[in-house]
C-alpha cells in the first residue's frame, strides 16, 4: 500500500485533490465514554454543575467536525453539508455511546471529521463531569462506515 501524504522526497505534504471529481460523501464514527453509575445518573437527571452535558457535547462535536482541518495537519478544509451527533445512554453498563454522521459533496472524504466529532464530544463529556468522576474512560473511537469517492463504500465488520 502506498501512502499519499508523502511527496517524491519522502516529506509530508497535503494531497492535491484538485483533479478529483466531487461526489456525495458520508462517514459515520462512534465512540464510548464509560463512567460511574452515579455520574451517568447526574447527566441523565441534569444535575451536572456545568450544565446540560449532552447538549454542550453535541455542539462541541459539531464544532470539532467543522474545525478538523485546523487540528489534523494534512486534512483539507471542507464545506460540510451536515453533521449529526447522537447519544445513547446505557444505564446497565454505565456508559454513553456517541455516534457522529458527517456529510459533504466534495473531492475528499469526511472520515476524519466524523472521528473528530466523536472525540470532541467524548472529551466534552469528560470535561463537564470530571469533578464527579476522574476515572471516566473514552474508548472504541472508530470509523463505522463511509461512502462516496473513488474507494467506494466501507462498513466495519460486525463485532469489531
Amino acid at each position: 500500500m502506498k501512502f499519499t501524504h508523502f511527496n517524491e522526497a519522502g516529506r509530508s505534504h497535503m494531497v492535491d485533490v484538485s483533479a478529483k471529481q466531487d461526489t456525495q460523501r458520508e462517514a459515520v464514527a462512534e465512540g464510548r465514554v464509560r463512567m460511574l453509575p452515579a455520574t451517568l445518573a447526574l447527566i441523565k437527571e441534569g444535575h451536572v454543575r456545568k450544565g446540560d452535558v449532552l447538549g454542550v457535547a453535541q455542539v462541541a462535536g459539531i464544532m470539532g467536525a467543522k474545525n478538523t482541518w485546523q487540528l489534523i495537519p494534512m486534512c483539507h478544509p471542507l464545506l460540510l453539508t451536515g453533521v449529526d451527533i447522537g447519544f445513547e445512554l446505557d444505564e446497565t453498563a454505565s456508559h454513553i455511546d456517541i455516534t457522529a454522521t458527517v456529510k459533504n459533496t466534495g473531492k475528499t472524504g469526511v472520515e476524519m471529521e466524523a472521528l473528530t466529532a466523536v472525540s470532541v464530544a467524548a472529551l466534552t463529556i469528560y470535561d463537564m463531569c470530571k469533578a464527579a468522576d476522574k476515572e471516566m474512560v473514552i474508548e472504541f473511537v472508530r470509523l463505522v462506515a463511509k461512502s462516496g469517492g473513488k474507494s467506494g463504500c466501507y462498513v466495519r465488520s460486525a463485532g469489531d
